[in-house]
Parts: C-alpha cells; structure tokens; sequence
C-alpha cells in the first residue's frame, strides 16, 4: 500500500510539474570556431547574442501564438590567421558588427510560422571587435589579434529579415518530423535567400511547431493551449543560401574606404547538425555548423566550422 501510494504521488508530481506554464524567456548564445577545433582561429570568429521573447496576451482566431523577441548581438570575422602582420596576406576583411533587435513572431494554426525583425547597429570599428578579440585571446592564452587597423570601415547598419517555417507530411509522427524553412534578409549589412529542411529525431515525443525550443516557441499564457513539456531530440538542417551583399566581406556600401575586401560566391551551402534537451526550466543546445566558402580566393578552400552553445531560461 505504501509502495503504491508512492508511485501514485510521483506520477501526480510529474503531471503537475509538466502543467506548468511560462510566458517570459531570456537566452544567450555564444558562437565560436574554437568549439569544433582548438587549432583554427578564423573567418567567422565569434558570435554572442542576449535575447528575451515574451508571448502576447492577446489571442487571435487564425493563431496559435505570438512571441515578441529582443536581441542584442556581436559577430566577429578575422582573415585566414588573425595574427597576419601583412596587410597582402588577408585573405578576407577583418570586420565586426554590433546589432540591437525586434522581432515578431506569429505561428498559425496550420503548422507553420512567419518571423519578421528589424536590425538596427554599426559595423566597423565602433562595433569594438578589436576589443572583443583582445579579451577572447587574453583568456586563452592566444597571441594578440594584429591587423584590425585594416578591418571594414564604420557604417550604420539597418536591416529586415524575415523567416517562414511550414511543417511537411500532414501525418503526425511521435519521434521524427520535417520542416521546410525559408529566409530572407535585406539590408546595409545582409541581403540573401535561403531555403532547406529541419529534420528532427526525438529521444521523447516531439512537440509541435507551436510549442518547442526548436522554433523559440516554448513559451505560454492563459490564452494558448500548451504548457511546458520535456524535450529531448537530434536535428539536422542542410540550407542553400544566395547572397546579393555582404558588408562583413565587400565593405558597405555607405562607407567605401575599406582597405580590405573580397568578392562574393553568391550560392553557399549551410549544415547544422545539433541536439536540444530540456531540464527543469532551462534548456540547452550544442550545435555543429558548416558552409562552404562564401568568397573566393581564401587560403581554406574546404569552407569553414563553428560551434553554438545555447542556454534559455524560463521566466512566469
């Protein structure tokens, strides 16, 4: 009797602890070369990115949900070797930008979602890349980064980016499902498209579009109809991206007195291959990037590999 009261208790536990619902997320993401090799120090150097999403209040007929998102983020981007002294031997631009965020997202009933966002920062040397690298180096024991002098000029950075997401096979699947997702970006610092496919396979039931750290959508109120729920699950998202502009590469076009730059490949591909999982509150993801070059003439001709560790936290 004791025994079964026992179990009885933890089921009712679980059940309670998993009928929770959080309306309020903050996160950070960090990016790096150094977390796929220890050796390579290179063109896409370092990202780091704070974010806090809230979900609406208000409902909506046609919606599931709508999240409202702001980021402030920091990419980096150094030459071949970031300790170059001669300027002839960059084989890309040294470059930085520095971006504040809104983004808006609405998942529909239908198993899809459209993301809309606005990016207002600078990119050059107010962007404090030089500054960033320093301390990265310092902490590592890595030679100091030269060569910023040469980096991208200032200019305002000003630009919209939008992302569609839409779930195939209309037959519900507990342990692997697939997305086509779509983006597009213009602006003073990007402009490209971009198309491919999420494919997750999950170690518990997957959750729906509406409702996963996959999407950023985990997050619920009175008004939705999803609570908190344990996640745990692999994923791998190949993308085919053309680029129009590229400022980190090409120098912006608002401030043409760049030293250094390159010329665009316009057709690159991407591939992410990762694994999310929830505990309590948080949830974490580690995740393996590839693309192949995005400029021509660079020392590496077999593209490039970085890392992103994520970290969210839910909030009432």
């Amino acid at each position: 009797m004791k025994k079964n009261f026992s179990v009885l208790f933890f089921l009712i536990s679980v059940v309670i602890f998993s009928q929770k619902k959080y309306t309020k997320e903050i996160s950070i993401i960090t990016e790096n070369d150094l977390y796929t090799s220890t050796y390579y120090d290179r063109y896409y150097t370092n990202g780091l990115f704070l974010s806090y999403r809230y979900v609406a209040k208000e409902g909506h007929k046609n919606l599931e949900k709508k999240i409202f998102e702001f980021t402030v983020g920091h990419k980096m981007y150094t030459p071949f070797k970031a300790i170059l002294v001669n300027i002839e031997n960059h084989d890309r631009p040294f470059a930085a930008y520095f971006y504040g965020s809104f983004g808006i997202q609405k998942v529909f009933k239908k198993n899809n979602a459209l993301k809309t966002t606005f990016q207002i920062g600078v990119i050059g040397p107010s962007a404090f890349g030089k500054n960033l690298q320093d301390i990265i180096h310092n902490i590592y024991g890595f030679k100091e980064a030269v060569g910023w002098k040469y980096q991208i000029k200032n200019a305002i950075g000003l630009n919209f980016n939008v992302a569609y997401t839409q779930k195939l096979f209309k037959k519900t699947e507990k342990f692997f499902d697939v997305f086509w997702t779509n983006r597009g970006k213009i602006g003073t610092i990007d402009t490209n498209i971009s198309s491919g496919f999420l494919t997750r396979i999950g170690f518990k039931p997957l959750q729906k579009l509406a409702n996963s750290i996959a999407f950023k959508t985990n997050i619920n109120n009175t008004k939705t109809a999803y609570f908190r729920a344990v996640e745990s699950f692999l994923f791998i998202k190949p993308i085919l991206k053309y680029t129009l502009y590229d400022a980190t590469l090409q120098g912006s076009f608002l401030n043409t007195g760049s030293l250094v730059t390159n010329t665009l490949k316009p057709f690159v591909f991407n591939l992410q291959v990762g694994y999310q999982f929830t505990v309590n509150r948080f949830n974490f993801a580690y995740i393996y990037n590839y693309h192949s070059n995005k400029s021509n003439n660079l020392n590496a001709t077999n593209g490039h590999t970085y890392g992103t560790i994520g970290i969210n936290y839910l909030l009432k």
